[in-house]
């Protein structure tokens, strides 16, 4: 995982070096397992996995850099930001019109309400002032959410299904928006003296469309493929798990060799292939995928969280500018609630009264806004990206809201789910593909219909919503299941389903 060898050594210190490296780094996981597992054992939720992963990596980095050893350490630890990008997404396909309401219109919304915050915060001496790109950067960075530490919690409490759904795939697509906003702006300011608004918009476009193109082209692709081989045979299993495995990373490097976002295909990959390819597969291959998806999943995320905290106490942080790390803090927390408030808004306008997002689970959706792996990586990007200090300050802030946001937010998660009452608010048994919105809460009374355009308008959202083309058209072109076996799995919950995802949830 990233070790590199000392430099300048014998081929056997190098060789000692790297082993010592990885038994490090593979203590620190085990360890990270142990306390994870006696921490749900005891059911302590005020410090989630992610949060003890953390703090692992925060005590043992603090130990070497006030040690003699951080010279050795930082040797055997030789990673970029670069290797956050090349880890498994988690795939989704639920809530889908929301999520991408969320997802794209909202981060777009919080990248420039941060980024103008924080330009009118230095113009008014209130914090250290930065170029208006610069700032438009760091919102883009900082509005990639990581809410690993409270999705881990709201399946311990049992929380309602649809909001585990808009948290979760919010949290996927997010990612792609922000970090194709990142480099837009990042290409802007490199090329600040001969580009106007319009080359600005058509390049986002061409990075993120294009990204996105590319991984959904290679997801369909691969659902023919399975669907037309005839791989789903007992002595071609292997065959059909290996290339269903490579199939993500093929979707990478290819979007990566043609100068586009291979992190941004490879999200779209996981969703087309979760939702398609995955039904197409062998039984057999199915259990496979999950068991080692989860398990690389798992690996993954716990390795994430220890090496953040390690490199945040191996860095080196501009702590001078304290008041920019605490004005940005009060920043995302505002631009938070203009994503969250506005976007169900949104969404409301287009959804009967029984499917409409209830307050209190918008609450939590703006609660749930932690920052952590892909804000952590992006931010470690600025420091090369941007001169003068600027990079440094913009990931000592990050850094201090990753840390605060996992630690204070991961750990209260619990609490604000009882205070919000929608602990155990679960609806077991409804499968939020099969409705594609809000099953009804026992509190929500059905009103009246309202005037004729409020129906005409429910009528067009009824026939031409995403799940409606999906069940009718997708589906049956992209998958072998027949009309029997989708209204079999319609009456399924959705952890049974036979397209629930990789992870068996």
């Amino acid at each position: 995982m990233g070790v590199s060898p000392a430099v300048g050594g014998s081929p056997a210190k190098e060789q000692q070096a790297a082993g010592v490296g990885i038994l490090l780094q593979i203590m620190m996981l085990v360890l990270s397992f142990v306390l994870g597992h006696v921490l749900r054992r005891h059911k302590f939720y005020y410090l989630p996995e992610a949060s003890a992963s953390l703090l692992i990596g925060l005590i043992v980095g603090g130990l070497a850099n006030i040690s003699d050893t951080e010279t050795s350490i930082r040797a055997w630890f030789n990673f970029h930001e670069e290797f956050f990008f090349l880890l498994s997404p988690k795939p989704f396909f639920s809530n889908f019109g929301a999520i991408v309401t969320f997802a794209i219109l909202g981060t777009f919304v919080a990248s420039v309400v941060t980024g103008v915050l924080v330009y009118i915060g230095g113009r008014t001496y209130l914090m250290f002032g930065l170029p208006f790109v610069e700032c438009l950067m760091f919102g883009a960075l900082i509005s990639a959410t990581d809410p690993v530490t409270v999705l881990s919690i709201f399946q311990e409490l049992g929380t309602d299904v649809n909001l585990y759904a808009l948290v979760f795939g919010e949290s996927v697509l997010n990612d792609a928006m922000a970090i194709s906003l990142y480099r837009t702006m990042s290409l802007v300011r490199s090329n600040a003296s001969g580009q106007n608004f319009l080359m600005v918009v058509v390049r986002f476009l061409e990075t993120f469309v294009g990204s996105m193109s590319a991984g959904v082209g290679v997801g369909f692709v691969s659902a023919l493929l399975f669907k037309y081989a005839g791989l789903d045979v007992d002595n071609l299993q292997n065959l059909e798990c290996c290339l269903f495995v490579l199939f993500p990373y093929f979707s990478y490097m290819l979007a990566e060799g043609v100068t586009l976002s291979g992190i941004v295909s490879i999200l779209f990959t996981a969703i087309v292939m979760k939702h398609y390819t995955y039904s197409n597969l062998s039984e057999n291959s199915q259990r496979f995928a999950s068991a080692f998806f989860h398990l690389i999943s798992s690996l993954a995320e716990t390795f994430i969280f220890i090496y953040m905290g390690f490199d945040i106490a191996m860095e080196k942080h501009s702590w001078s500018h304290v008041g920019f790390v605490l004005f940005s803090i009060l920043c995302i927390i505002i631009a938070r609630a203009v994503n969250v408030f506005s976007c169900a808004y949104v969404v409301n306008l287009f959804r009967p009264l029984q499917k409409k997002i209830p307050l209190n689970h918008q609450k939590a959706l703006w609660y749930s806004g932690l920052r952590g792996a892909m804000a952590f990586a992006l931010a470690l990007q600025s420091v090369h990206d941007l001169p003068e200090g600027h990079g440094q300050i913009i990931f000592t802030a990050t850094t201090a809201i990753v840390v605060l946001t996992v630690l204070l937010i991961g750990g209260s998660t619990g609490r604000m789910l009882e205070a919000l009452q929608v602990v155990g608010d679960g609806h077991d048994g409804e499968s939020f593909e099969d409705n594609n919105g809000y099953v009804a809460p026992s509190y929500v009374e059905e009103g009246p219909s309202g005037n004729r355009f409020k129906m005409k308008l429910k009528e067009f959202h009824k026939r031409t919503s995403f799940s409606a083309l999906d069940k009718n058209y997708l589906t049956p072109f992209f998958t072998s299941q027949n009309e029997d076996d989708d209204d079999e799995e319609d009456d399924e919950p959705m952890p049974s389903s036979r397209r629930g995802g990789f992870y068996g949830q």
